[in-house]
């Protein structure tokens, strides 16, 4: 099989940070609050429920996005090292699809977490508007903190574009 044939369709999940403390040193290290922590955890269950074990996982390097990963991946028992990246903190919807078309081509499911609004932009772009009517929905009314929305794709990840993604699931923890 050519290096840039999918094995089968990805899965792609857009995720907000979870709920986070009102103040930090800077923006940049507000951690997560009580709540934001246990919502991340039930996150985690949830996608655990789900059947999802990504391949790579993209967090923004943000003190609230990456113990938002490590809760995620403790609710998921996920024993998986995230990519930290700075650029996600501020990017824009582009930026943060920029960075997903650059995973490895045997990636198969992937998590990205970051910000809003970018993370409710770029679940809008994704959406082919072909898939869960309910989870279409869900992305269009907000994207509140730990909100997430799975994708399916059928392509390579260099190749993804708006519109070119079904959504299957929105989901948000609360717990």
């Amino acid at each position: 099989m050519a290096a840039d044939m999918p094995a089968s369709p990805r899965t792609l999940v857009v995720m907000r940070h979870a709920k986070a403390e009102q103040a930090g040193p800077t923006d940049f290290e507000r951690g997560l609050a009580g709540r934001g922590h246990d919502d991340a955890v039930a996150t985690g269950r949830w996608l655990a429920a789900q059947g999802i074990r990504p391949d790579a996982a993209l967090v923004s390097a943000a003190s609230r996005a990456q113990q938002t990963f490590v809760a995620v991946s403790q609710g998921a028992q996920w024993t998986l090292d995230p990519t930290l990246d700075r650029g996600l903190y501020a990017a824009d919807p582009d930026t943060a699809l920029d960075l997903v078309r650059t995973l490895e081509a045997d990636i198969v499911t992937a998590v990205v977490i970051g910000h809003n609004p970018t993370m409710a932009y770029l679940a809008m772009m994704l959406d082919d508007s072909e898939g869960d009517a309910d989870a279409a929905v869900g992305i269009a009314g907000g994207f509140p903190t730990s909100a997430l929305a799975v994708f399916t794709y059928d392509g390579t990840w260099r190749e993804l574009a708006g519109g070119s993604a079904r959504v299957r699931a929105f989901h948000v923890a609360r717990g």
